[in-house]
């Protein structure tokens, strides 16, 4: 089961999302080491995502220094990553 408090980047979403398949393509495009946790498969998933972010919107993107992002567009998702030195 994921963990909030992982080291890794976690991302619920839910596979009917444009923004949550926008937010993959550039997590695969970029090579990141992410876990995906899908709200509609994962019993307590949207639970979970709602706990995070205090919202119903997703995607909602982890990060591993307790921050977090709802709905990132590809820019701000991206700099985030740059910032923790995830990507160049």
């Amino acid at each position: 089961m994921p963990s909030e408090s992982s080291d890794r980047i976690l991302m619920y979403g839910a596979d009917w999302c444009r923004d949550c398949i926008r937010s993959k393509r550039l997590l695969d495009g970029l090579g990141v080491d992410y876990e995906y946790v899908d709200i509609e498969r994962v019993e307590d998933g949207a639970d979970r995502a709602r706990a995070v972010s205090g919202r119903t919107n997703i995607p909602v993107v982890v990060f591993p220094d307790g921050s977090h992002q709802v709905e990132p567009s590809d820019p701000e998702l991206r700099g985030k990553l740059e910032a923790l030195g995830v990507v160049a």
